[in-house]
């Protein structure tokens, strides 16, 4: 049988091995697609660390796939070997069921696996996924500037094009990590008054260039007030996973303004009096399916968004990894197989 190179995770919090695997074959309703690169997200923190319950080892991580589909599963009708395709986060959501339209993905009635949690995933030179799960990538995007959207982009995307906010409203984006610096270029290029937030001057000159509208210091400055002298945030998009961080901007909402939460803090502290004075609300996002992630594709190359990588070849998974963990990736880690 034909073999190929996979970064697996033998135990929880165990290293990333680079290993031998054998090529998987696709079963009904499976592609199988060669990976041209995979994004290393926060995400797979989840399968390094056995974070949910059920993950079967060894597993492969990675769920910002970009690559060529190679061989098809029976009863495959939309796909056809060497279109370039995607796969994300949500590997077994269809998109099109009543449980995705109304938001319940975990209730979806084809959601059989989770890219790189309950099934393996991209850090690896094949990988097979559902055919609901794949998502068309343009030609207009390199592999690696890709991949990262699949996960980051099309949370930071889907969130906001949901959120209520309309042209020329207030936005602010809390956090210009990982998530936050494609949200700061999704906001702006969707016509809001974007507010990029985060701790230090230096950083202001990097959230110009991304298109912010005005940037506030939280290191220097009360963020919520800042925010109300700018007339409030209709929507504040919370990609920092401190929830200090967040409490301390909800003052800042405009009323019936509404914190979005990307990122995942230990807790998070509200008053009620802020959210009932104002009518203010909190909203948790998650993701999005393969339709989102062929819409979030489709606008980045129409309007020029563009995630800032850092790109490593296989064999450095690990160290891709811990610089992911360690915030020093600016601003995301890809794997390249061909490196």
């Amino acid at each position: 049988m034909a073999k190929m190179r996979a970064v697996q995770v033998s135990r929880p919090k165990g290293p990333l091995e680079l290993v031998e695997r054998d090529v998987p074959e696709p079963r009904r309703g499976e592609v199988r697609i060669r990976v041209q690169a995979c994004g290393v997200c926060h995400s797979d923190v989840v399968t390094k660390d056995g974070l949910l319950p059920g993950i079967a080892y060894p597993r492969i991580p990675g769920h910002e796939i970009v690559g060529v589909v190679e061989a098809l599963g029976a009863d495959v009708a939309r796909w056809q070997p060497g279109q370039r395709v995607g796969v994300g986060w949500n590997g077994g959501y269809c998109g099109r069921c009543d449980a995705c339209r109304r938001g319940d993905f975990f209730a979806c009635q084809t959601a059989t696996f989770v890219t790189g949690v309950t099934s393996d995933g991209g850090y690896a030179d094949y990988v097979v996924a559902r055919s609901e799960a794949v998502a068309r990538v343009p030609d207009e995007l390199a592999s690696t500037d890709a991949a990262p959207l699949l996960c980051a982009g099309v949370t930071t995307f889907n969130a906001l094009r949901n959120s209520g906010a309309r042209p020329g409203d207030v936005v602010a984006v809390l956090g210009i990590g990982g998530l936050g610096h494609l949200g700061v270029q999704y906001a702006a290029k969707m016509g809001f008054r974007t507010v990029a937030i985060a701790r230090g001057a230096d950083k202001e000159p990097l959230a110009r260039e991304l298109g912010a509208w005005r940037y506030v210091d939280n290191a220097a400055e009360d963020p919520a007030a800042a925010l109300q002298r700018l007339g409030g945030a209709r929507i504040v998009l919370a990609t920092v996973t401190s929830g200090d961080a967040m409490t301390a901007v909800l003052g800042g909402l405009a009323p019936r303004g509404t914190l979005m939460v990307l990122g995942a803090p230990e807790s998070l502290e509200a008053g009620a009096f802020i959210l009932i004075a104002g009518m203010r609300s909190i909203q948790g996002w998650y993701s999005g399916t393969s339709i989102d992630s062929e819409d979030t594709l489709g606008f980045s190359v129409f309007q020029g968004v563009r995630s800032m990588n850092e790109v490593f070849p296989l064999e450095r998974a690990e160290e891709a990894f811990d610089r992911m963990m360690s915030g020093r990736a600016r601003f995301r880690a890809v794997l390249a197989m061909d490196r």
